[in-house]
C-alpha cells in the first residue's frame, strides 16, 4: 500500500543560528581564494559540509593545522577560549560563527563559576558544544547526562556549595526535564537562568513534531547522525510509539513505507532535502503542513565578517554583485541560507 498522506511539521529545518553560520561561511568562500578553513563542521549536516568542501573549505579539528595568515571560521557550536585565542595567532583572519544562544550559556557559566558555584552542565559527552562550553570554566563544571549523575555530584559536594544548572542548547525537553527535576530535589537552592538554555528553535521543532507524531504511522526525520537536535527529534517521535526513520537524504528511504508519514528536519538540514523526501514519498492524498508557531528570529552576520566586508568593499571592487557594505548587512536577512547554499557553485 503506498503512502496515503504526509504530515509536514512546521517549523522545521534551518534555525537562525544555522542561517547565520552558513551565510557567513559562504561569504568567506566568495571573498577569499581557496582554501578557507573551518574549525569543526560549520553545522552538523553531511550535505551542507560537502557543499562547502566542494568549494574549497577545509574542515579541521585543530587550529594548529591552519597555515599562518589563512582565513579561518569557527563553527556555530562554540569554541573553547583557548581555541579562540590560538585561532587569532599567526596573523589569521578569524570569523567566529558561534550561535548567540551558545554564547549566552558560555557567559552564564563564566559568571556562576566566578561566584563560586559548582555548575551542573546537562549535555552529551564529546559533543562540540559541550566541549567548548565546559572549557570556559573546567574547574567549576560537572557534566551530567542522567539523574544518577546528579546523585553522584550531590554525594560528592559539600552541603554549603552553591549549585547552578546549565544546559546544552540542542537537547530535547524530555531528556532535560528529568535531570532538572532531580537536580531540584538534590539542591533546593539550585540556580537556573531565567530563560531556559534550550534553544527556542529546537523546542519549536520538537513541538511541531509532537503535533503530528500521534497521527503518523511513521515519522521521517531529515538530518545527520552527529546532529544533537536531530537525534532529539528521533527521541521525541519514539515516545509516541510510531516507527521512526532518520535519513540524510531521500535515497535512504526504504521502499516499504505506507499509510500516514510524518516528516520533519533537524535545525541544520536544508529544506531542499525535505523537498526531495516529499517527492520520493509521493503521497496519494497530498501533503498537509501542520503549523505550530512562527519564527522570526534573526542573527546578523558575525561582527568580524561585517568589518571585513566593509573594509574590502571600501578598498577595492571585488565583483561581488553587492553595491555597498551597507547592503551586505542590510539585505542579509532577506536572503535565506538555503538560497545562498544552492548558489555556492554559481
Amino acid at each position: 500500500m503506498p503512502v496515503e498522506r504526509v504530515l509536514l511539521a512546521s517549523p522545521r529545518g534551518f534555525c537562525a543560528g544555522v542561517e547565520k553560520a552558513i551565510k557567513a561561511l559562504a561569504w568567506m568562500v566568495r571573498v577569499f581564494d581557496p582554501p578557507v578553513y573551518c574549525y569543526h563542521e560549520i553545522v552538523h549536516n553531511q550535505y551542507v559540509v560537502e557543499q562547502f568542501r566542494e568549494r574549497g573549505v577545509v574542515f579541521v579539528d585543530d587550529v594548529d593545522e591552519v597555515p599562518e595568515g589563512a582565513p579561518l571560521m569557527l563553527s556555530a557550536h562554540g569554541s573553547a577560549p583557548e581555541v579562540v585565542a590560538a585561532a587569532h595567532r599567526h596573523g589569521r583572519v578569524v570569523v567566529d560563527a558561534v550561535c548567540p544562544l551558545v554564547t549566552k550559556v558560555h557567559h552564564e557559566l563564566k559568571v556562576r563559576a566566578g561566584k563560586g558555584y559548582t555548575v551542573l552542565y546537562v549535555g552529551h559527552q564529546g559533543h562540540e558544544e559541550a566541549i567548548g562550553t565546559m572549557a570556559v570554566a573546567p574547574e567549576a563544571v560537572r557534566l551530567v547526562q542522567s539523574e544518577a549523575d546528579v546523585d553522584a555530584v550531590a554525594a560528592d559536594l559539600d552541603a554549603e556549595t552553591p549549585v547552578a544548572l546549565l544546559t546544552q542548547t540542542t537537547l530535547s525537553h524530555h531528556e532535560w526535564a528529568g535531570i532538572r527535576d532531580r537536580a531540584l530535589q538534590q539542591f533546593p537552592d539550585l540556580w537556573m537562568p531565567g530563560r531556559s538554555d534550550l534553544c527556542f528553535a529546537t523546542t519549536n521543532r520538537q513541538a511541531a513534531l509532537e503535533a503530528i507524531a500521534d497521527r503518523a504511522d511513521t515519522v521521517v526525520v531529515v538530518g545527520s547522525g552527529n546532529s544533537s537536535n536531530t537525534r532529539a527529534l528521533e527521541k521525541v517521535a519514539a515516545v509516541h510509539g510510531c516507527r521512526v526513520l532518520r535519513v540524510n537524504a531521500a535515497d535512504e528511504l526504504p521502499d516499504d513505507l505506507d499509510g500516514v508519514v510524518g516528516v520533519t528536519a533537524g535545525a541544520s538540514a536544508p529544506d531542499e532535502l525535505v523537498t526531495a523526501v516529499l517527492h520520493r514519498l509521493a503521497p496519494a492524498g497530498g501533503v498537509e503542513e501542520v503549523h505550530v508557531t512562527d519564527e522570526d528570529e534573526y542573527f546578523p552576520p558575525p561582527p568580524e565578517l561585517r568589518d571585513l566586508l566593509r573594509g574590502l568593499l571600501a578598498a577595492v571592487s571585488l565583483g561581488l554583485a553587492v553595491p555597498s557594505a551597507g547592503a551586505v548587512v542590510g539585505d542579509d536577512r532577506q536572503v535565506p541560507a538555503s538560497v545562498v547554499l544552492s548558489g555556492l557553485g554559481v
